[in-house]
């Protein structure tokens, strides 16, 4: 029904296009490097770490800065949080989905 349908439920830390892309990667990975990201999401360096900051600030991401050899590397993963509140998230889109296509 459409006195069902509710905006509010989508949850706005991930909803964004970058930061629901990271969501989605790290759903299916264990983890990955900030490169890794960076190629997959298309995005630059800076606003793909703006957005790791605003997952890692909802507690949605962990984020481990390490050197390998003497190269820094960034490696990100989703914590049981952030999967709680991805599922939430993908929930409450099939909710919508389904209750604005039910009157069509």
């Amino acid at each position: 029904m459409a006195d069902d349908f509710d905006i509010a439920r989508l949850d706005e830390v991930i909803h964004g296009r970058v930061r629901l892309g990271i969501m989605a990667f790290l759903a299916g990975a264990s983890s990955a490097n900030f490169n890794e990201l960076k190629t997959k999401l298309q995005t630059t360096d800076g606003n793909l770490s703006v957005h790791l900051r605003k997952l890692e600030d909802a507690g949605f991401v962990s984020v481990v800065k390490r050197f390998e050899g003497r190269k820094p590397l960034t490696e990100a993963s989703m914590t049981p949080a952030g999967r709680k509140a991805f599922l939430a998230y993908l929930d409450a889109i099939q909710g919508l989905v389904g209750q604005g296509g039910a009157g069509t």
